[in-house]
């Protein structure tokens, strides 16, 4: 059963900005050139039900944007979309009862209150009956481990804490689908683990639809077996993650295991040296290459050990997003 359905959907802004610097500076003062910005350009994706998804993408790509669409915070220029069969910008309340969004920069709990008192609220808006409420929320604060802070001020709590509890709030009311924007954003290495064990664990058990966006290639592999990559507000992968390497990266690297201590002083020669630590060495070749690059290697050297690997996701990434042909994001009206 399909969860989320998006077909062609775009969102233009128009934004006000001062005249050019050919005009006076009277001119530039009151006068505005209107420019529209395309954030989102004809997207079109379908989620199943009970899948966890990771949307990829540079800043500025339009994955926020994607996520307030599809949560009903900002209406589409064009296109449609559907949510577990709602049309999200009609805001019907049946809707939001099932989804949760919750942004790693933004705090829907009161910051002077102790997160429980905001966890009463969330209990009335949603209209959640005591006794299940207690019980959920008892589940929850046992998970990710926060039981002893409910009854802290939120300005009290370090920021993986803090993400802990926006992450009960979201659930509180047992969603069906949960838009992540950034998670894990600035938190240290043991909040992000915590915060993955978590996500992973509930979305088994519950086999609630979760869309993803994250900077941390780590969250992405620890979570999601399916990638939406977006540059420049349009679509560039869908498809499994490990395709991704596959698809957008050219080269491999060879692990190499010298039986001396030194390293060939012409190693370069066989391909990019991206590590150099006698006696071991570490080359990226194109994918190509691999076969003959080996051949030659094995012929020339005494090796005790080879392996061949792909690269790291995160590097491919990021290689995609500023490889990608510069358009032009905005035209001038």
């Amino acid at each position: 059963m399909t969860a989320i359905r998006v077909e062609n959907l775009t969102k233009t802004y128009r934004v006000a900005r001062p005249a050019s610097n050919s005009a006076g500076w009277f001119t530039r003062l009151w006068k505005r050139e209107q420019t529209i910005v395309r954030a989102v350009r004809g997207v079109s994706f379908e989620i199943e039900q009970g899948e966890m998804v990771a949307f990829l993408g540079p800043n500025g790509a339009g994955k926020t944007t994607t996520l307030k669409l599809l949560s009903g915070l900002i209406y589409p220029t064009s296109g449609t979309a559907t949510v577990l069969g709602y049309i999200p910008w009609q805001r019907e309340n049946a809707y939001r009862r099932r989804f949760s969004l919750v942004m790693g920069q933004k705090n829907q709990l009161w910051w002077d209150l102790p997160a429980r008192e905001s966890f009463q609220l969330h209990r009335e808006i949603y209209r959640i009956e005591p006794t299940a409420f207690d019980r959920r929320l008892d589940e929850l604060t046992d998970l990710l481990e926060v039981r002893r802070l409910i009854g802290q001020p939120v300005r009290e709590l370090s920021l993986g804490e803090r993400m802990r509890m926006e992450l009960i709030a979201a659930l509180l009311h047992s969603p069906d689908v949960l838009l992540l924007d950034e998670p894990t954003i600035g938190l240290d290495v043991v909040s992000q683990r915590r915060v993955q064990q978590f996500l992973r664990h509930y979305q088994q058990e519950q086999r609630i639809t979760v869309l993803l966006t994250s900077h941390y290639m780590k969250d992405v592999e620890a979570l999601c077996r399916r990638a939406i990559v977006i540059n420049e507000g349009e679509i560039k992968h869908d498809g499994p993650l490990g395709e991704i390497v596959e698809r957008f990266s050219r080269n491999k690297l060879i692990a190499l295991q010298f039986g001396g201590t030194e390293l060939p002083a012409e190693l370069a020669e066989f391909g990019r040296v991206i590590e150099a630590a006698p006696p071991r060495a570490v080359l990226e070749v194109p994918r190509t290459e691999v076969s003959a690059t080996l051949q030659r290697l094995l012929a020339r050297y005494t090796l005790e050990d080879v392996g061949v690997q792909e690269r790291p996701l995160e590097e491919v990434i990021a290689e995609l997003f500023t490889s990608s042909r510069p358009e032009s994001a905005a035209a001038t009206r």
